[in-house]
């Protein structure tokens, strides 16, 4: 990338993390940011719960973080008060998405997600940054209708698809369009407010998370609103700046996990300055980087041993 290709994508990055007038939009009544009188967005305890009011019911995407279920229930109820979930997406399995998933299957509510999701939420595993183990979630929370690469749906008149988005940031990210409305879901693929996370024990890595925005884009559009895991809504100018800026820092990272550096070294080295945004915890994004970088290692050059 020269340089002129190098101050345009800052500059664009520069514009996507400012969100002046959407930033305005997120304040909602009683916790909930409408889009149109069919979409809105709620508070699901600092995570985004996207929620759709078809004619045959509500569709919802993710479930919010735990202990907020009381207050998604209410906030449902001011978006459309009498109507019954049918159908609830998982973009992934974190507890911040999935959270309150048990209050949903209690009402009969089907819950679709990748079949990673599935199995990463119905066992116990290792967090070795916590030196602890995640127990599974309780069968009750778990997806009861799973897919591997893409699926669709009717909710009312409005065309609902969905697909895998692979590695990205976990083991079993998808996204969820609603087509006629044009809104798209994209869980943790995107970060506007925090920093962008790399699950590199369930396989998400940098490469992954830049081949996933790339297909977000491709099947979007210029006028699409994109919603991610949390924070405010963003435009497809926005959404490409973030994926222009995650490109600049694979680049970087690559250069130096081939020259053999560990994640200390690059943040010493200044891999992440001179960005249009910075990092709060720079060395645990590095950290989660290298660790998805070496685990990809056959992707990033033949030179790589």
């Amino acid at each position: 990338m020269d340089r002129r290709e190098l101050l345009k994508t800052a500059l664009a990055g520069t514009v996507a993390l400012g969100f002046p007038s959407l930033l305005r939009g997120q304040a909602g009544n009683n916790g909930v940011n409408r889009l149109s009188d069919k979409i809105a967005i709620l508070d699901g305890g600092g995570a985004n719960v996207v929620a759709f009011a078809a004619t045959d019911g509500l569709v919802l995407v993710d479930s919010g973080a735990p202990k907020n279920g009381d207050k998604l229930l209410a906030a449902l109820k001011t978006f459309s008060p009498n109507a019954k979930v049918n159908t609830l997406f998982n973009t992934h399995h974190h507890l911040d998405q999935t959270g309150n998933n048990e209050v949903f299957a209690a009402s009969v509510a089907k819950i679709i997600a990748h079949d990673r999701t599935r199995q990463w939420m119905s066992i116990d595993y290792w967090l070795p940054d916590q030196d602890r183990y995640e127990k599974a979630r309780p069968k009750a929370a778990w997806p009861t209708q799973t897919f591997f690469n893409t699926g669709s749906m009717k909710a009312g008149q409005e065309q609902v698809d969905y697909g895998y988005l692979v590695s990205a940031h976990s083991a079993g990210d998808i996204y969820v369009y609603f087509k006629d409305s044009n809104v798209l879901v994209v869980g943790d693929i995107a970060s506007p407010v925090n920093d962008p996370e790399l699950d590199w024990i369930t396989g998400g890595w940098i490469g992954g998370r830049v081949d996933a925005m790339d297909l977000l884009l491709k099947i979007s559009n210029e006028q699409t609103k994109f919603i991610p895991g949390s924070g405010p809504v963003m435009t497809y100018a926005e959404f490409k700046a973030e994926r222009e800026l995650m490109e600049v820092v694979r680049q970087r990272l690559f250069k130096q996990v081939r020259e053999g550096e560990g994640p200390q070294e690059m943040l010493d080295g200044g891999v992440l300055k001179g960005l249009a945004r910075t990092w709060k915890d720079p060395y645990k994004f590095l950290y989660a980087a290298a660790k998805g970088l070496w685990g990809n290692h056959n992707k990033l050059d033949p030179n790589v041993v």
